[in-house]
């Protein structure tokens, strides 16, 4: 069965709307748009929302609380020792987590041949975890999702649980995670501006 999406120039016309007012209220990570300008240049896909990657330090009252939980740092790229310390600093209550979330695009796609070839082009290029997230003739959406992630505990209620030299070590392997995650955002960014895979 060929599967494809209904009204797909009305759904990717309103997607870029609302690109167009999310960069102008500068809610999205610069770093992405280029990559972001890429896939919407092209016929068959447009993106619904996309971050790309951030280590933070975060105030949860208890694990997995989005609603509640307060951003004490957080950052689209790599973060030095100090910067983490000045947030882990502002630590009252709850618990406290240091955090490394890689890319996540969701893109939408005329067919499911669209959809696969994006999907099979993602995963081979290391964004392992990337599926077709919804499947239907109103909406055929892929998303685009990385391996790399940390969940490390640091204290609770204004404790810290950990020394200096061990944020060291794990804003260290932090950071080295944001250079792999980044490094994949740009080679899927030149294959598809090469425009030689088919998309």
């Amino acid at each position: 069965m060929f599967l494809y999406t209904k009204n797909f120039d009305e759904q990717k016309a309103r997607a870029m709307e609302g690109l167009r007012r999310a960069l102008a209220e500068n809610k999205v990570d610069g770093d992405i748009i280029p990559l972001l300008e890429e896939i919407n240049s092209l016929e068959n896909y447009f993106t619904t929302s996309s971050c790309s990657g951030r280590i933070s330090v975060m105030e949860m009252p208890q694990f997995g609380d989005k609603l509640n939980s307060v951003w004490l740092g957080k950052w689209h790229r790599e973060v030095t020792v100090e910067e983490v310390m000045e947030a882990i600093g502002r630590h009252r209550s709850g618990q406290l987590w240091f955090l490394v979330r890689s890319p996540i695009l969701h893109i939408g796609a005329r067919t499911m041949d669209d959809a696969v070839r994006l999907l099979n082009l993602a995963i081979g290029l290391g964004f392992k975890y990337s599926n077709i997230k919804s499947v239907s003739h109103r909406k055929l959406l892929v998303e685009i999702r990385s391996t790399e992630r940390m969940d490390v505990p640091l204290g609770e209620d204004g404790e810290l649980w950990v020394g200096e030299e061990y944020i060291e070590r794990i804003v260290d392997i932090a950071n080295e995670q944001v250079r792999r995650f980044k490094g994949k955002l740009k080679r899927l960014e030149g294959e598809i501006e090469r425009s030689n895979t088919g998309l």
